[in-house]
């Protein structure tokens, strides 16, 4: 009996198996190829769309009902705390920067760039990466961890090249889920950190 196609079709069937494992398992590809992305800032549910003129700013500015509400902001203002009063006196819809990272890689993982916690005065805030360079891999995420170990996911990293904007969800405590982690969830393997502080 010959047995010479036996061999043959079992040593498809192995480099078959072993490149499934390569590629689609372990995904040795993303190891060789950047994705790169260019996202724009992030655009909150609650900013315009088309911003007011300087003009039609002091139009508003110059209402009674406006003077208004900028003395009972004022009083409100003096019974609440530190951190409350940085928030009023954010103008709606002024986009600012309450937290900033640089990242740093692990081991042996190269991770640059700077990351910024963005409000607009509303609860929706924004985590925005910055001249952002990561060595890439497969099926990396983006986490907020805590000093106890707890995360919270950002979701996929959009690209391991680049600007780019991820939600944060409303209740999160950035004091406590403090560390941006680059992480790779299909090996449990941390590619690089940053630790938010507060600006």
């Amino acid at each position: 009996m010959n047995k010479k196609p036996l061999l043959i079709g079992g040593g498809v069937v192995a480099i078959a198996v072993v490149a499934w494992l390569a590629f689609g398992f372990f995904g040795i590809q993303t190891a060789f190829l950047d994705n790169e992305v260019s996202e724009g800032g992030p655009v909150f549910a609650a900013t315009p769309a088309v911003m007011p003129t300087e003009e039609e700013q002091a139009e508003v500015a110059a209402t009674p009902e406006f003077q208004e509400a900028m003395v009972e902001a004022e009083q409100n203002r003096t019974e609440a705390n530190d951190s409350v009063d940085d928030m009023a006196d954010q103008m709606p819809g002024e986009i600012v920067t309450q937290y900033s990272a640089s990242f740093s890689g692990e081991s042996r993982y190269t991770i640059e760039g700077t990351a910024e916690v963005l409000n607009d005065g509303s609860e929706q805030r924004f985590l925005r990466f910055e001249d952002f360079s990561s060595d890439n891999g497969p099926d990396l995420k983006v986490y907020l961890r805590a000093e106890n170990g707890d995360f919270v996911s950002l979701g996929e990293l959009k690209g391991n090249i680049g600007d780019q904007n991820y939600e944060i969800p409303v209740g999160v405590n950035l004091d406590e889920f403090s560390t941006i982690q680059i992480w790779c969830e299909r090996f449990s393997v941390n590619f690089g950190s940053a630790e938010l502080m507060a600006v």
